[in-house]
């Protein structure tokens, strides 16, 4: 099997708890809160460990919520390299309101890194050994971390020999992409919101994404739908993948899932059409679970033989 090493310079601790009711300048009691690593390349990480696979993740971390994330980290076993920060890693909050199943998700900025810092990881990425066959890097940047880095980031890739995947959104996004890379994951309005929002219906979308791959910006562009699946286009391939339907609990990490069952799949050597189902049916798979649980085995495994059955 290929290796894959993923990247995430804005990691979290998702802090979730309960409330009966969210309601306005009042106190609320909640309870007992549970503590999960959380963000972009450390959640495609936790999806490739629960799908079987193994994966290293490399992520700045500082202060009590750094040591805390590593900890819960190495609970898990995913294979990591702790870059060390002056700054304090952030922490998000998610509230389900038990009356109406609705979710309330808080998310903090995270630290400033200084130049020093966010340097250092890309020096870390050159010296990476075995180089990766895969360098996926998702999530957000943090403060002080330039717009262009994930373009810095994609050059290392490129001249270890990785391809290089990148799920992020925004300046981040645009800037790896005149740089090139393999693999973009962006949700449907992400990718609306990169290439200008008068592009509406799937034929525009489809069309924007292929003029990307002929301009050499990358090779494979896996749309996020949500509910209706994904679009996946590449040079030879134009198609819309509809996911089996299945009971919503939660939709966090559901793209983080979907991303890890896609680079798990090729470093497996499977072509891109199966992988893409596969990343497709993790994605669903998270759905099913509550909270910020990622996708489990069991439940992707079962919906990826579905969509690929014959009589499908």
């Amino acid at each position: 099997m290929k290796t894959i090493v993923a990247l995430n310079m804005n990691p979290t601790i998702d802090k979730s708890t309960t409330t009966e009711h969210v309601i306005a300048e009042r106190k609320l009691y909640c309870g007992p809160a549970s503590y999960e690593p959380g963000g972009g390349g450390v959640n495609v990480s936790r999806a490739i460990k629960k799908l079987g696979g193994e994966s290293l993740l490399i992520y700045p971390a500082g202060g009590m919520s750094g040591k805390m994330l590593n900890e819960l980290l190495e609970q898990e076993g995913i294979d990591q390299l702790l870059l060390p920060i002056k700054g304090f890693t952030r922490e998000n909050l998610i509230v389900l309101e038990k009356t109406t199943g609705r979710q309330f998700r808080f998310g903090m900025p995270g630290p400033d890194l200084e130049k020093d810092e966010w340097e250092h990881c890309l020096q870390i990425l050159y010296t990476t050994s075995p180089a990766p066959d895969y360098l996926v890097a998702s999530g957000s940047l943090p403060l002080g971390v330039p717009s262009d880095f994930y373009a810095r980031v994609a050059r290392v890739g490129k001249e270890m020999g990785a391809k290089v995947i990148i799920d992020a959104a925004g300046d981040a996004l645009a800037h790896a992409l005149q740089e090139g890379v393999y693999l973009i994951k962006p949700n449907v309005r992400e990718f609306r919101e990169l290439v200008g929002n008068n592009t509406k219906d799937e034929r525009q979308i489809t069309e924007a994404a292929q003029s990307m791959i002929r301009a050499g910006q990358c090779e494979v562009v896996v749309i996020s739908l949500g509910a209706a699946g994904a679009l996946l286009i590449s040079k030879d391939i134009v198609e819309h993948i509809v996911p089996p339907t299945v009971p919503i609990s939660s939709k966090v990490g559901a793209g983080d899932s979907t991303v890890a069952g896609i680079v798990l799949s090729l470093s497996r050597g499977k072509e891109l059409r199966e992988s893409a189902l596969y990343g497709i049916a993790a994605g669903s798979a998270a759905v099913m679970t509550p909270g910020t649980e990622l996708c489990r085995k069991e439940d992707t495994e079962r919906l990826f033989e579905m969509m690929t059955s014959p009589s499908n």
